[in-house]
């Protein structure tokens, strides 16, 4: 009688998908993976079985690949738009038409207009050092004043708002805060903006005072605000710099810059620029706020830049003049590795010479120190340094003339025509000649001038420490 043959089984091991003998403990494909939780598959199916897992393995290689294809060229993609959008304008190009100026006529912000230029042309008669008005608040003025309306815009350290009628010098109206104001105004369509060391930027009706909104933020506001497309700009003590929509009072972005900041916004052809105590002057996306140009300048930079012809410039509390790319970029890390670089290059290692600090064009040391925001007029600029009213040939890169006062220049001087206005801390407003450095007249007030002039219809206004607001024509 006859019987049939014992089936045979085998063992599928779980990690390379290959058989052996039922009762193999170990795996002798793969280095010994453990069989003894392995199914049992008998021989007659065991090449079905073989067959399958193997077809099971190869999609999942082939999901899993496509999985690891997809990934790896989504970050790829990401790194490359990552790259393209903080370190190039081939993604996202500033919005060049984001910019505003002064009418004829007004002297609207801080330094006339966005530009901070400082420059006005064609007026119709220059102020000739007669006082024409004060206004009194008994107490020192810091703010630099405005002019849109014919009325004058200022604060002062009685915490105080002012509006006052620029032919008269009465007062219309004024608004209380709750901190001394040394931000000066921008007044545009109606609304003036302006900071106060209580950590709040306001918004205020300019013709009659009433509050629309204020914007709070942890510490004192002394940056002058710059408005543009709807946005306002500022910087303050937090160490950020911010933009807030205009008619909601809300925060579109901040930017920390990693100092204090004193100094106002330039905004031109889409492109923020700001100074800061963090040794760094920053030009950022003004729509979007993103980085373009971190530029180390060694020293705080407490005046505001000034652009012309898409160069920028400005001084450090060292007296060191720069003039900047103002479309340059910043490449990646460049802060943290060039120092590695310059010190590999100087060991004698195989390396390219460090190129220059990105944007980097000049540098002039003017004096010893520098808070003063310069003016740029027919590739001359004009900014105070020490006692001294300087006038430079940007094109030449030197000295033209000094003008010397009898105390520091920490004013903002103003330009019309072929005239200069300066302020000093020996309490005098100057007319200084621009073209030979030589004073036409001064009018001396009983306090220090730090505020920087606004030149309107022939009549120039400055705030003294003196507590008074002067018209001057």
């Amino acid at each position: 009688m006859g019987s049939n043959p014992e089936t045979k089984f085998w063992v599928i091991c779980p990690i390379c998908q290959r058989a052996s003998p039922a009762g193999t403990t170990y795996c002798k494909h793969c280095w010994g993976a453990s069989l003894s939780s392995g199914t049992l598959v008998p021989d007659e199916e065991l090449d079905a079985v073989l067959k399958d897992r193997a077809s099971r393995l190869k999609r999942r290689k082939l999901i899993r690949t496509v999985i690891v294809s997809l990934i790896s060229a989504a970050l790829l993609f990401s790194a490359i738009y990552y790259g393209l959008y903080n370190f190039t304008d081939i993604v996202a190009r500033p919005h060049e038409d984001i910019t505003s100026d002064s009418l004829i006529g007004e002297w609207s912000m801080f330094r006339h207009d966005l530009a901070r230029s400082g420059t006005v042309n064609l007026e119709n008669s220059l102020p000739q050092g007669v006082i024409k008005w004060t206004f009194s608040v008994d107490i020192p003025i810091k703010s630099s004043p405005v002019i849109v309306d014919d009325i004058v815009y200022f604060g002062a350290q009685d915490s105080k708002f002012y509006a006052l009628n620029a032919v008269t010098g009465d007062k219309l109206w004024e608004y209380n805060t709750g901190g001394w104001i040394e931000s000066s105004a921008a007044v545009v369509n109606g609304v003036v903006y302006f900071g106060s060391n209580d950590g709040k930027l306001y918004a205020l009706d300019a013709y009659s005072g009433e509050k629309f909104w204020d914007f709070e933020t942890p510490y004192p506001i002394m940056s002058s605000p710059a408005v543009a497309d709807g946005v306002i700009y500022f910087g303050a003590g937090d160490f950020y710099v911010y933009a807030v929509d205009i008619e909601k009072g809300e925060k579109l972005w901040r930017f920390l810059a990693g100092g204090l900041i004193n100094s106002s916004p330039v905004v031109a052809n889409g492109i923020l620029y700001i100074g800061s105590g963090s040794e760094y002057c920053y030009a950022l996306d003004a729509k979007s706020g993103r980085l373009r140009l971190k530029f180390k300048t060694y020293h705080s930079v407490i005046s505001s830049p000034a652009v012309n012809g898409g160069i920028v410039y400005f001084n450090t509390s060292k007296g060191f003049l720069y003039a900047v790319d103002g479309n340059a970029r910043t490449w990646p890390y460049e802060h943290q590795l060039k120092p590695f670089w310059i010190q590999l290059w100087g060991m004698g290692l195989p390396l390219p010479e460090p190129p220059m600090q990105s944007g980097f064009l000049w540098v002039l040391n003017i004096g010893r120190t520098s808070f003063s925001t310069p003016i740029i007029a027919n590739d001359i600029t004009y900014v105070g340094s020490d006692n001294k009213l300087v006038a430079v040939d940007v094109q030449q890169r030197k000295k033209i003339w000094e003008f010397e006062a009898e105390d520091v220049v920490r004013s903002s001087p103003a330009l019309v025509d072929n005239v200069i206005y300066v302020g000093s801390e020996d309490g005098k407003l100057y007319a200084v000649d621009a073209v030979l450095g030589e004073k036409l007249w001064d009018i001396t007030t009983e306090g220090k001038i730090t505020a920087s002039p606004a030149v309107v219809n022939g009549v120039v206004y400055i705030s003294s420490h003196d507590g008074k607001l002067y018209a001057i024509e």
